[in-house]
């Protein structure tokens, strides 16, 4: 069988071993010095929040579907401190935890009904529904708003 197109055969090749299989270690986390990771299977088992809303860093309204970082904090038994979220390039934001609500910010795993590559802000994006209120219009806000991330630690 010949080929008419040998490269394209090597960038479906190579474009499925980057992909992101479920059992993979999507998020660390650290909580008094006890270390857990989570599987894209495993956050997805949590609740789901879904919203819309715009971005500074995308054009147009964007869908959003993740599980809400205070679920992630109950299943980790956090009730107080602050969160230390962190990129995979090591940017990190802290968050005090009284400042976390049952559906915002969530750790999305799909932007528009699909999974985020790195290129795209992912796997793991936290973001807010910025349009749902002006209070989630602020630098403090869009700053806390960590794509990439792959840590969490509760101080």
């Amino acid at each position: 069988m010949r080929l008419l197109f040998p490269a394209a055969g090597l960038a479906v090749m190579t474009m499925t071993t980057l992909a992101v299989a479920d059992s993979d270690v999507m998020l660390t986390t650290t909580v008094n010095d006890v270390t857990r990771s989570f599987t894209m299977t495993e956050l997805q088992a949590l609740p789901v929040e879904r919203f819309e809303t715009k971005t500074i860093w995308t054009e147009g309204t964007q869908s959003f579907e993740g599980v809400p970082l205070a679920a992630v904090l109950d299943e980790l038994g956090v009730t107080e401190g602050t969160v230390s979220a962190q990129a995979i390039n090591d940017y990190a934001v802290d968050i005090p935890v009284d400042e976390i609500t049952e559906t915002a910010p969530i750790i999305a795993y799909h932007q528009n009904g699909g999974a985020m590559s790195r290129r795209d802000k992912g796997p793991l994006w936290l973001v807010y529904p910025y349009d749902s209120h002006p209070e989630l219009q602020t630098e403090v806000i869009y700053s806390r708003s960590i794509w990439q991330m792959d840590r969490l630690s509760v101080k």
